[in-house]
């Protein structure tokens, strides 16, 4: 009587989750697939938005020009190098917070409300707070500076240090994020392993590197992806600072794909280049997820 009726109960199973996650993937439909497949139809005609009576079939043509254009190829730079090092920072800088506040006192419990401030703020606003106050008129950072007999420094005016200021923005508002989720990884860890350890005469460094590190770094691995495709698709922070300027110093991969689409109305192309993009995150996630389960399976 049981074995009959499992299989029953188990098809009713698979078919109540697929009716609770229907919504979601009906929200998916219509919010990413639909216009996602739309735009790589676009992406095979030449196709400027304020010509619609040019539009001509060209294939791969755009996905081709993507690879000899000067300007995609800035932009991509400029992003490795932004996602590589605010990328690096955050973890580096939120893994020592999270080890420091992960003591139970209370004044580390107070400390880690005030860390999730800059989490909390909308990264437009941050930007403009940012922007403002690395104004090398009217900024306070020069200010401040001042009294140290450091003359005044175009923060983000200088082609040479505008990457590295959005960078460290950036870099500000995330460690919070990156702190909060290894601090709860490290919570979670069994306090058998580390008193062991430490009855052993391990010290810290050694229970840090050799225990908690190994046992946490899966966490790390999905932290360091969703942090890199976020650095990767930063918009709103750099169009708020520098606007892709001065010149093209700080020129995004998705700043430029909106300046392509919607101020020079070259829907083609930036259908094409955005296209690459998601292709490209999306690789790149499968990539972490694989080093996860390799990681997972390590540990084992």
């Amino acid at each position: 009587m049981l074995v009959t009726r499992t299989p029953y109960r188990s098809k009713t199973d698979r078919n109540l989750s697929w009716l609770f996650v229907l919504p979601v993937i009906l929200i998916l439909l219509v919010a990413a697939f639909i216009p996602l497949g739309w735009g790589a139809w676009l992406s095979l005609f030449r196709y400027k938005l304020n010509l619609p009576a040019a539009r001509a079939f060209i294939g791969l043509k755009n996905y081709l020009d993507i690879f000899t254009d000067e300007l995609t190829m800035l932009s991509l730079r400029n992003n490795v190098i932004f996602a590589s090092l605010s990328v690096s920072v955050e973890l580096v800088v939120g893994v020592t917070v999270a080890m420091m506040l992960s003591d139970d006192s209370k004044l580390f419990r107070g400390l880690i409300s005030v860390l999730m401030i800059p989490m909390i703020i909308a990264p437009v606003v941050s930007g403009t707070l940012w922007r403002m106050m690395a104004d090398r008129t009217y900024g306070v950072v020069n200010y401040l500076l001042s009294f140290l007999g450091i003359a005044p420094v175009s923060w983000i005016g200088d082609p040479k240090l505008a990457l590295y200021t959005v960078t460290f923005v950036d870099t500000w508002q995330y460690i919070p994020f990156v702190a909060v989720l290894v601090l709860s990884s490290i919570k979670a860890l069994p306090t058998s392993f580390l008193d062991a350890a430490r009855v052993d005469g391990a010290s810290p460094w050694k229970v840090f590197w050799r225990i908690i590190l190994p046992i946490i770094s899966p966490v790390i691995i999905i932290v360091a992806m969703i942090r890199f495709i976020d650095a990767f698709k930063v918009f709103d922070t750099i169009f708020v600072m520098t606007q892709g300027g001065p010149g093209n110093a700080t020129e995004m991969l998705p700043t430029y794909i909106y300046r392509q689409g919607i101020k020079f109305l070259n829907i083609g192309y930036s259908s094409a280049t955005a296209i690459v993009f998601v292709i490209s995150m999306s690789l790149i996630a499968w990539a972490f997820s694989r080093l996860r389960d390799r990681q997972l399976r390590r540990l084992g």
